[in-house]
């Protein structure tokens, strides 16, 4: 009974000590707050591996901080990814706000929120969470924060001892792309790869210089950042979050489920607090931001948060079996579907192996092939080079594979051995000699929809095709 009791002790003294430790070893102040996001970024960045172009800003904050290898967005949607960041919790779990051009109902806490009544002082330049509106689910202010003014701006009426938030929503690297600003970047054409479910022409090659030249971009917004902290002398005060929504804007990519679509770059740098020039496998979620920044602020983690703090990986390198598996889905994307449908995933993604449940595989993928819209037919995926090019060959029998892959409808399942099939590209679904593991992979995605109340688990209906939507109105 005493050797009881007393491992019960020391449990309970070694929580103390932890929850003690992150006041402890940033000193009196509360953690400053700096996101800095992209929009419709993959990992192509040197820290990653690509070398395409150079890429200093991200680099040196990895080699400064923690570089995460295996992080993924809630969903490869703009407003969707951004809620979930804000609410650490997944779109299915925020009603209107599980869409693009919807709205984030006011009733799900938001760190933001949380840090100002805390007494940060919150600011946002660029673009926070949407696209939708805001207003219409009770925000005065957008969700990410108070627009206005530029981080220098909001940075040079900074008092001291004065803790702040900050997001810096850049807009590269998403479509349109001034086919100009590629003149002024140097590129390694060597390292530059088509990936294999586009064609390798010139008119997509240049696309992907469009794309890399804005990364370029991103990664000097990264830059200058950095470089006014610690100009200030608030560098090692800061926890800095630097990631994208989701992935790049090209066929098969963005507003998908793939590895492409939904793996995004994420580094995480907090003075001394962390292993510096450490590099992570572990599979995490942008779910989990939420929660980080509210215990690195010392903030009460609202229960409603789904989402886990990072901060134990973080800080002890530690794994846990929940880093082992990641969840990803999709709701409505933009108008591109007679009716104004959405195409509903869910999707779970192991060390091994992607298992994609297209709940409503009669739906067309990427959107109707007739389409009155603004993005014409196959809507959701963004206007570009690359997209009109397999759209005006898709009759062409050398393309059969990249136009299935990109525009063709899909099975109700798919499964990838991502080992032996980086890209997805052969659907092991049905195989039998991968039906435990196709079984296995089910039972792990049943078991997150029950746990998270999907809304979709027993309703054959969607019920995100009811919710308003606050883009471009249907044309006549």
């Amino acid at each position: 009974m005493k050797r009881t009791y007393n491992y019960l002790l020391a449990i309970c003294c070694l929580v103390a000590f932890t929850s003690i430790s992150y006041a402890q070893q940033k000193g009196k102040s509360p953690a400053n707050i700096l996101i800095i996001i992209a929009d419709d970024m993959s990992p192509t960045a040197g820290a990653y591996g690509d070398h395409t172009i150079s890429t200093p800003g991200i680099d040196s904050l990895a080699k400064d901080g923690v570089l995460f290898k295996n992080s993924y967005c809630t969903a490869s949607s703009c407003s969707p990814s951004r809620a979930s960041i804000l609410t650490g919790r997944f779109p299915h779990q925020l009603a209107e706000g599980g869409n693009l051009w919807g709205f984030l109902p006011v009733s799900y806490p938001n760190y933001t929120k949380i840090l100002a009544e805390k007494g940060y002082r919150i600011g946002l330049e660029g673009k926070g969470w949407g696209p939708g509106n805001f207003k219409a689910a009770g925000y005065e202010n957008n969700p990410a924060g108070p627009t206005g003014k530029t981080f220098e701006q909001f940075m040079s009426e900074q008092k001291d001892g004065e803790p702040f938030c900050f997001w810096i929503g850049s807009l590269d690297p998403h479509r349109t792309y001034d086919p100009e600003l590629k003149n002024g970047v140097k590129f390694n054409e060597n390292a530059l790869k088509v990936p294999s479910w586009l064609p390798d022409n010139e008119v997509v090659r240049n696309d992907l210089k469009d794309y890399y030249a804005e990364v370029k971009r991103f990664d000097e917004t990264i830059q200058k950042a950095i470089a006014l902290l610690k100009e200030k002398g608030l560098y090692d005060q800061t926890l800095i979050i630097v990631t994208s929504d989701n992935g790049m804007p090209f066929p098969r990519a963005k507003a998908n489920n793939y590895e492409v679509s939904t793996k995004i770059p994420l580094v995480i740098r907090w003075g001394k607090q962390f292993t510096n020039g450490k590099a992570t496998d572990a599979l995490v979620s942008l779910v989990d931001l939420a929660p980080t920044i509210l215990q690195a602020a010392e903030a009460t983690i609202p229960k409603q948060m789904t989402g886990k703090s990072l901060l134990p990986l973080l800080t002890t390198g530690k794994t846990e079996e929940r880093f082992n598996v990641v969840f990803t889905e999709r709701e409505r994307h933009a108008r591109v579907r007679e009716h104004n449908i959405g195409y509903p995933v869910r999707a779970v993604r192991t060390r091994d192996f992607l298992y994609i449940n297209n709940i409503m595989a009669d739906r067309w993928p990427a959107g109707d092939p007739e389409s009155t819209q603004r993005n014409g037919a196959y809507g959701d995926i963004d206007p570009g080079p690359t997209k009109k090019f397999i759209v005006d060959h898709q009759n062409d029998p050398a393309l059969k594979n990249i136009v299935f892959w990109s525009l063709a409808k899909r099975p109700a399942i798919e499964l990838y051995d991502l080992k032996k099939d980086p890209h997805q590209l052969k659907n092991l679904a049905g195989d039998l000699k991968y039906a435990k593991i196709e079984n296995d992979l089910k039972a792990k995605l049943d078991n997150w929809r029950k746990q998270t109340a999907d809304p979709l688990v027993n309703n054959k209906n969607d019920i995100f095709d009811t919710y308003p939507y606050y883009g471009e109105k249907e044309k006549l």
